[in-house]
């Protein structure tokens, strides 16, 4: 979700277009497929709090900690990219809305986009020491409308397309575009610097919307598939895996055969150790412009292919093993899944926690406080009255602008239509 500003952190985000639960009522308990999505972004939440909270890397060795390994950069792709598969289920599931239904899809999720955003710009008034991912996921949900009625394997083709040319698109932006510290930009700065404030959201920013349309447009696709599947289910599981390893693998040997010393060569002022460290933690701010051999990196947050597609991998694969996941399991991770039900509210807390500053000298009795207050209060909070509150905020006023739309003429929408494919 957000970066610290004095070293790189891999973030978790939260992907609050959420369908219309299957547990919205006091006791009623979510499908088994929506367990599994609620609970892989429980995880995420996890793995955003313990990314913001626990130290990365041992002080004595400089070596990354274990939950630096776990969740850097990982944690903030399984939000977004559940984000695209939330959309999916949103707007018709397998088989897309069509129509004055897609119409009304398509004005709900502006609505959505701009209730997000304004809520990460409120949040950008208040000094929080981590980047803010809300007001990025303002311009997700936007940028993803047109690709809402897309087959999944169009859908599978612009992700491609985001991820090898969104990153070259990004180092050309950063050495011609503004690039600005905003930290957390606010509102003030949407009014007083639009150009600025869309070319950091866009291109220069922590989660620059671009590249991360990688994630949106393979969860719009994964979100299309047939869920309850076992075979699609494995099926995740394994490719995500494949796809981890592969751009590991291969980032790996080309900066070992030649590309690493193409880098050093070219950014002089940064030095071997310095470049390696890129690998493991990801770049400070962002990614050197001098060479574009800088895109061979798989670091946490430097938006390169390869590490769009390692994040990615781990997404999918971390997906498809929750939703492969027994039922009988399914009960014992009952608080993850509360969890990943109200992440829009949980996260928002979570930054309202993180902007008090309290937990530098002593993080992990931090960490382990708020993953079990937030466990505690979202069990409650859904077995008594469904929805989060920011949450429900979204969804009946989303609900709201689709109604109005819908009651404009009759609904032309086409008979339901085979899965797209």
């Amino acid at each position: 979700m957000s970066e610290e500003r004095t070293r790189p952190a891999g973030a978790g985000t939260a992907p609050w277009a959420r369908p219309e639960r299957a547990g919205g009522a006091a006791g009623h308990h979510p499908s088994r497929r929506l367990a599994g999505v609620d609970a892989a972004r429980g995880l995420a939440l996890v793995g955003m709090i313990a990314v913001h909270t626990l130290p990365w890397f041992d002080e004595d060795t400089g070596e990354p900690t274990l939950s630096w390994v776990l969740f850097g950069g990982h944690s903030s792709a399984l939000f977004v990219t559940l984000a695209g598969v939330s959309l999916a289920f949103t707007t018709g599931g397998r088989t897309p809305h069509t129509g004055r239904r897609r119409t009304a899809s398509r004005w709900a999720q502006v609505a959505r986009a701009g209730l997000i955003a304004l809520v990460g710009f409120l949040l950008g008034f208040l000094v929080i020491p981590f980047d803010n991912i809300l007001v990025y996921y303002g311009v997700f949900f936007l940028l993803a409308i047109p690709f809402l009625g897309l087959r999944i394997r169009h859908l599978l083709l612009s992700a491609a397309l985001f991820a090898l040319l969104a990153p070259v698109l990004m180092l050309w932006a950063l050495d011609h575009l503004p690039v600005n510290d905003y930290g957390n930009p606010s509102l003030l700065e949407l009014v007083t610097e639009p150009g600025s404030v869309l070319a950091h959201l866009l291109l220069t920013g922590s989660y620059p919307a671009l590249p991360w349309m990688t994630f949106v447009c393979s969860g719009i696709a994964i979100g299309r598939m047939d869920l309850t599947d076992r075979r699609v289910q494995a099926g995740l599981a394994a490719v995500g895996a494949v796809l981890a390893g592969a751009a590991w693998a291969v980032s790996t040997l080309a900066l070992r055969l030649g590309g690493q010393a193409a880098i050093v060569a070219a950014t002089p002022w940064m030095s071997a150790e310095e470049i390696a460290d890129v690998v493991v933690f990801g770049p400070d701010a962002t990614l050197p412009t001098a060479t574009p051999w800088w895109l061979l990196m798989p670091g946490p947050h430097s938006h390169t292919p390869f590490a769009l597609a390692l994040s990615l991998g781990v997404a999918v694969c971390v997906l498809g093993l929750f939703l492969l996941l027994p039922r009988a399991v399914d009960r014992v991770l009952t608080p993850l899944t509360a969890m990943g039900s109200m992440t829009f509210t949980l996260y928002v807390i979570h930054l309202l926690v993180m902007w008090l500053e309290l937990f530098w000298d002593d993080p992990h009795p931090w960490f382990w406080g708020q993953v079990l207050a937030f466990a505690l209060l979202a069990v409650l909070w859904q077995r008594s009255l469904g929805q989060g509150p920011l949450e429900k905020m979204v969804s009946r006023s989303t609900k709201a602008i689709a109604r109005r739309v819908l009651a404009r003429g009759p609904d032309d929408s086409t008979p339901a239509a085979p899965p797209l494919r």
